[in-house]
């Protein structure tokens, strides 16, 4: 039997009223958690201001808004297909000869919709919006003053120490050591008044400090002069200076690719950053199953209870899905297991298990 095109658009209308309540709340919900943490976290800094610390919060809320919407979609997929159980639509469409999987699809291709163009367009916005609440964090909560860019012309590296505000440029990276070739350092102080600058055929960060082979300085009013080796202080680590490129969440989808490319011809790892892109390609398929999944504990009859256990039984599944998906990231990242293999790892397991729940239910 075919599906009506009014029973068709009538769920999926219910669908997406639920899915969009559900996810309004929950949002809201950790906007109000997330400020109150910004503002335990301000302590008596000057610059927390009640205004800085709602614009960090703003800031941060699409970034939590998508780390919300696999959740919402179970718990709103979940409601909505209960309510349509207890007011016996589905089971009326169900003695009317429409199978389950007629009118789950409705929702399913709501809820890919819904993936794409969070991936597609709601994504950059949130990892704009991302990368100003990071920069505000380092600078007001964390007392951060190094700052890191990764470009198709090198590594630019600025930090702050003793001497003064230094930038550090290299145009590659050696792919063994980690050294950076082809260094040039500009030294500042006062913030906008050169006092020197250094060439090296390579440096390297050891000790917090970095250590210049082959340099040549220059300063005002002086000559060029070799010095060999030359020793600049830093407060930056080996690991601080891996960790400090661009976040995965701050950069859009789109753009992804490409700094993935980057990272690569420069010699760093871009593990996290690959396994974050495959996981925003599997995104929409994982709400897809995140459906079948809600469809397994709501499409049963109405009893006393019923709500309880459908409640709960959510719960549990949400958490051993992000539990799950911590694991198997884990080991992606760790290179146990195959990058794309742990960012679909998810999507096929929650479709394993609800179209075999589904298919057992509705064929026995």
């Amino acid at each position: 039997m075919t599906v009506s095109p009014t029973l068709s658009r009538y769920i999926a209308r219910q669908f997406a009223v639920w899915l969009g309540g559900v996810f309004l709340a929950m949002v809201g919900v950790a906007f109000v958690i997330d400020l109150v943490e910004l503002l335990r976290r301000s302590g008596n800094r000057a610059e927390a201001t009640a205004a800085i610390l709602l614009q960090m919060s703003v800031f941060k809320l699409p970034y939590l808004a998508q780390e919300i919407l696999p959740f919402a979609m179970l718990f709103g997929s979940m409601f909505a297909f209960w309510r349509l159980t207890r007011s016996n639509e589905l089971l009326v469409a169900r003695a009317a000869g429409v199978s389950a999987w007629q009118f789950l699809s409705p929702a399913i291709i709501v809820a890919i919709l819904v993936g794409t163009v969070f991936v597609t367009v709601f994504n950059p916005i949130a990892a704009v919006l991302r990368n100003r609440y990071d920069g505000l964090e380092a600078r007001i909560l964390k007392g951060r003053t190094s700052e890191f860019a990764l470009s198709r012309t090198g590594l630019w590296l600025r930090q702050s120490d003793g001497e003064g505000p230094a930038i550090i440029h290299a145009m590659r990276i050696a792919p063994d050591d980690g050294q950076l070739l082809d260094v040039t350092v500009l030294q500042f102080r006062d913030l906008d008044r050169l006092i020197r600058r250094i060439d090296a055929v390579s440096a390297r960060l050891e000790d917090h400090n970095w250590r210049l082979q082959e340099a040549v300085t220059w300063s005002p009013g002086q000559p060029t002069r070799p010095v060999g080796e030359f020793v600049l202080p830093t407060n930056l680590t080996t690991r601080s200076l891996q960790d400090s490129f661009a976040a995965p969440e701050t950069i859009s989808f789109w753009e992804l690719p490409g700094f993935i490319s980057l990272l690569d011809a420069a010699g760093f790892s871009a593990h996290r950053h690959r396994l974050y892109w495959y996981a925003l390609l599997a995104q929409p398929l994982l709400l897809g199953a995140l459906v079948l999944i809600a469809a397994t504990f709501a499409l049963r009859p109405a009893r006393r209870g019923g709500t309880a256990w459908m409640i709960m039984g959510g719960v549990l599944t949400g958490f051993l899905l992000h539990f799950l998906s911590d694991v198997v990231y884990a080991l992606g990242l760790s290179a146990n297991i195959p990058l794309a293999l742990a960012a679909w790892t998810p999507t096929g397991v929650c479709l394993l298990i609800g179209a075999s729940i589904l298919l057992h239910a509705e064929d026995g």
